[in-house]
């Protein structure tokens, strides 16, 4: 088994993982909160047609679908501490600074656990990192890039 194959595997699991996670947690409160299943359902799907058939094009659009999941990730930990220090304020009004800071990063909702998109964002990224289909065939001269491989020499 290659290291491309461990690594989408990784990814496939992680998002039915974390979709799992989500739904044990009742994460649908808002219509915010129900982006990241929309994006992991989207992640899947896309998941699943690079698995059965890694053209260019599904591959460029899962590398965007793995953009957009490190985007959801970092506004849902905006969303995270945002919330946080809201409850907080709510709970001790005289609360400011670097007080309410530490107590927004520390609160209730865990402000870290939106990276757990990211970093599947990243596994999936990391998959596609000189993917073979993403070889640009050009009419350039062939190079050599090491002595394992050859690529053509875009002109």
């Amino acid at each position: 088994m290659t290291i491309r194959r461990i690594l989408l595997g990784i990814t496939y699991v992680s998002i039915l993982g974390l979709l799992g996670e989500l739904s044990l947690l009742d994460h649908r409160d808002s219509a915010v909160q129900w982006t990241p299943y929309v994006v992991l359902v989207i992640a899947l799907a896309s998941t699943i047609q690079v698995a059965v058939r890694p053209t260019r094009l599904s591959l460029r659009i899962f590398q965007g679908v793995m953009l957009l999941q490190i985007g959801t990730a970092i506004a849902g930990m905006i969303f995270h501490y945002r919330g946080n220090v809201e409850f907080e304020v709510e709970r001790d009004e005289s609360l400011r600074g670097l007080a309410l800071f530490w107590e927004a990063i520390r609160g209730a909702t865990p402000l870290l656990a939106p990276g757990a998109l990211a970093q599947l964002g990243l596994v999936g990224l990391a998959f596609t990192y000189r993917h073979p289909a993403l070889k640009r065939s050009g009419n350039g001269p062939i190079i050599a890039t090491d002595s394992r491989s050859t690529e053509r020499e875009d002109s």
